[in-house]
């Protein structure tokens, strides 16, 4: 599952691509259903680690529990001029103080997707940090929920409704895919995820343009078992918090 070229998909032309779509409507149909299935059982599963992160949330600092932010639909035609006006809520725990001042993320992600890793916070041109590794928007809560990804179970309630798969590339903020080139736009193919191939391959630890290979990738590749490794991957990768903050 290394990083390597890719060409960028080709219109449907043959008969044997063709034949192709009824098996792709299947495992459409069939990875939705697993969805349904395994989001319903986590959130029951985990409700009482719910209501203990609700609490010291609550306890740390002045807010809502769960933070609500607009993202990019996946599923997207990346020829579309303005795929960043199809939105979606997504859900989170909330890890930041209240009214933080979006415009710190905003300057670091133009130049994250510029490739200036050098200038960014605690980036280097070889050693890349997606997330900001020092955020002072983030609560003391707030860092343990990020660094053990625990911040992230909401998004559960998502899959649940729809608007994210458990395996797919991770949705995108409004700003962030503003600044998206044709290449970058071609990571919104496939249905946003929780977690996906570049989060198992190096989490926070690549560019923006291993992270889009990636995406493409994952789009060209899909299948059940590729779901199934990707997930198999994703429980050492939070557990060893490497690439997390």
């Amino acid at each position: 599952m290394g990083i390597h070229e890719i060409s960028h998909p080709r219109p449907t032309s043959s008969p044997m691509e063709a034949v192709q779509a009824p098996s792709r409507f299947g495992y459409l149909a069939v990875k939705r259903c697993l969805d349904v299935l395994l989001a319903s059982i986590a959130l029951l599963a985990l409700s009482p680690l719910f209501l203990i992160i609700a609490v010291a949330i609550k306890l740390d600092s002045h807010g809502p529990v769960i933070y609500v932010q607009k993202r990019v639909r996946g599923n997207q035609n990346p020829q579309d001029p303005h795929p960043e006006r199809n939105v979606f809520n997504f859900y989170k725990f909330r890890s930041m103080y209240v009214n933080s001042d979006a415009r710190i993320h905003q300057q670091y992600m133009r130049e994250y997707i510029r490739g200036n890793n050098g200038k960014i916070n605690n980036g280097t041109s070889h050693n890349p940090v997606y997330k900001m590794k020092q955020d002072p928007r983030i609560t003391r809560v707030g860092r343990l929920l990020r660094r053990t990804s625990l911040d992230e179970l909401p998004q559960l309630i998502n899959v649940l409704k729809g608007d994210m798969s458990i395996v797919g590339p991770r949705p995108a903020l409004v700003y962030e895919v503003e600044q998206y080139s044709q290449f970058g736009r071609e990571r919104l193919r496939a249905q946003a995820g929780i977690t996906g191939l570049w989060q198992v391959s190096g989490r926070t630890r690549l560019t923006f343009e291993e992270m889009v290979k990636l995406d493409i990738e994952y789009t060209q590749r899909r299948s059940l078992w590729l779901d199934i490794r990707i997930l198999l991957k994703t429980i050492p990768a939070v557990l060893s918090g490497n690439g997390a903050w």
